[in-house]
């Protein structure tokens, strides 16, 4: 079977670089990974930042070092670009992206601060519709941010596929479940997400709708995997959480 890690962020740091995510994926037995740029937040205080005592220190997505990785490991790595809703060429900049071998969006509100109801995240998702590429966010316990505001945005461009990282906020969040139970166009995606949780979305959302992530370097992408591995789950479905539905949703056969 085919592993690909649908969500791992990649940095110019020392914790955070492609070759330690190399070495990781190899430990973990892993074929390939969807990456997104790192370092806006330093992810070794990452309560800091959800607390609010800490806010980050470099809110420019390092969307060339992404690119430069994938190029130089094109059978090995494909990219998601990462844009601030709030720059005046944020979908120009996306679309040309999108032209240049990007293969979705990622969105970062704690980076960014900016709301899923705003005219350019609807902009911004129009366009990933039209190139038939998924826009991945997290989500914040903040009002314009939160899981029901992206969940409403999903609601409002159907055409255009949406990933909830992380199973959405917190250990169980029931919102984001539904939604993908509900919505053809919602997913799920499963790094440091919470086992039973995991488990109860497979069961009431179904397979199809589930993608597994590492959230490299937070956490360790073999331990994530194992978490997917515990649900003893048909090899059918374990294909398409692995890799198939991701590999679907990005285009690639």
């Amino acid at each position: 079977m085919k592993i690909t890690d649908a969500h791992a962020h990649i940095s110019n740091t020392t914790y955070g670089n492609v070759e330690l995510y190399f070495e990781q994926l190899k430990e973990a037995g892993i074929a390939e990974g969807v990456v997104v740029p790192g370092g806006m937040l330093d992810v070794r205080k990452m309560t800091d930042y959800i607390t609010g005592r800490a806010q980050p220190e470099n809110t420019v997505p390092d969307n060339f070092y992404v690119q430069q990785s994938c190029k130089a490991h094109q059978e090995t790595l494909l990219g998601l670009m990462c844009v601030d809703p709030h720059d005046d060429d944020a979908v120009t900049d996306l679309e040309n992206g999108l032209k240049s071998g990007y293969r979705g969006l990622k969105l970062s509100p704690m980076s960014h601060q900016f709301s899923f109801a705003g005219r350019t995240a609807a902009n911004l998702s129009a366009c990933c519709g039209e190139y038939g590429f998924p826009v991945y966010t997290h989500v914040v316990y903040s009002p314009g941010a939160s899981t029901a505001r992206f969940v409403t945005l999903a609601r409002q461009f159907p055409k255009t596929n949406f990933i909830l990282g992380h199973m959405g906020f917190g250990p169980a969040d029931t919102e984001g479940l539904e939604a993908a139970a509900a919505l053809d166009n919602f997913y799920l995606e499963t790094s440091t997400g919470s086992f039973l949780h995991i488990k109860e979305s497979v069961k009431r959302a179904g397979a199809g709708k589930i993608v597994f992530g590492s959230e490299f370097p937070l956490s360790h992408p073999k331990v994530e995997l194992e978490k997917i591995l515990l649900l003893k789950l048909p090899e059918s479905d374990l294909e398409k959480i692995l890799g198939g539905n991701m590999r679907a949703l990005i285009g690639i056969k």
